[in-house]
């Protein structure tokens, strides 16, 4: 009776830590219902290569090139339009034209196996500007970083042109963003759209001369004080005041001398004298 009783612990032990086998080669795994290769918002367009799984049917399952005019071609259904839709809604629609006499209850899912029809244009000072292809949903940062990242000379602020919508009337939408700020965490990164322009223009600058450190050339951001430009070229040396500050700017088309206090905001193409200090 003992030795029958060990023998049947014995089998139960091993049917407990048995390896479960594994699914055979090529047969899709069931995903999470929210898994998707791509952000929902996303609208497929021409030559997009779909990737489309259809459980528990091979022949189905493959990948798909999305043609000009926005359609796919697929087995038992023929042409489907999938440009302007979402993944999901593709997925809806080759469910319900499966389910309609050929397989019953079909499990469809729908990714982006390679994102070729929407893209941007950055432009200005970076540094590999041009056409940028779009990976799902883009933001600004990650389109400045595709181009290269902005160069030295580029001003903080740059504008976003949005297209214009197919039948609309009027000029694009543009939207100035001070991208400083979003790689700061001030704001949120803001998405773009397919066709979108982005123009990184070159920064203004000012000059400051005299008792100051590190005299020359500096890039003007918006709202720079005198007292902030000082302190950019390293503050006054050990003979410079900060009274009896002068700016040499244009004024209706003509050079002029303008004293100005510390607090006073520098202009763009200023050239700040720091003078000496009276003992």
């Amino acid at each position: 009776m003992n030795l029958l009783i060990s023998f049947l612990f014995a089998a139960l032990l091993a049917q407990q830590t048995q390896t479960p086998t594994p699914p055979a080669a090529g047969s899709p795994t069931r995903p999470e219902p929210t898994a998707t290769a791509a952000p929902a918002r996303y609208m497929i367009g021409p030559q997009d290569l779909l990737k489309i799984t259809v459980f528990d049917e091979a022949e189905l399952t493959n990948s798909y090139r999305v043609d000009g005019d926005g359609f796919i071609t697929f087995p038992y259904i023929g042409r489907v339009m999938a440009g302007g839709m979402t993944l999901q809604e593709l997925q809806d629609r080759i469910r319900t034209l499966l389910s309609a006499g050929f397989i019953k209850n079909p499990q469809v899912r729908a990714e982006i196996g390679e994102f070729k029809s929407q893209s941007v244009l950055v432009s200005g000072e970076v540094r590999q500007p041009g056409k940028i292809t779009m990976t799902g949903a883009m933001t600004l940062l990650e389109a400045l970083a595709a181009a290269g990242s902005a160069t030295p000379s580029a001003s903080s602020e740059l504008t976003i042109a949005h297209p214009r919508p197919p039948g609309g009337t009027g000029d694009s939408e543009v939207v100035r963003v001070n991208w400083k700020d979003l790689e700061l965490g001030k704001g949120r990164d803001v998405g773009l759209q397919d066709g979108d322009i982005i123009n990184v223009p070159k920064a203004q600058t000012f000059f400051i001369t005299g008792q100051v450190r590190n005299g020359g050339p500096y890039v003007l951001e918006p709202g720079t004080t005198i007292q902030q430009a000082i302190a950019m070229a390293g503050g006054l040396s050990e003979r410079g005041s900060d009274r009896g500050i002068t700016v040499t700017r244009l004024v209706n088309g003509k050079s002029t001398d303008v004293k100005v206090t510390l607090e006073d905001k520098v202009q763009p193409n200023d050239t700040i004298t720091i003078r000496n200090r009276f003992f």
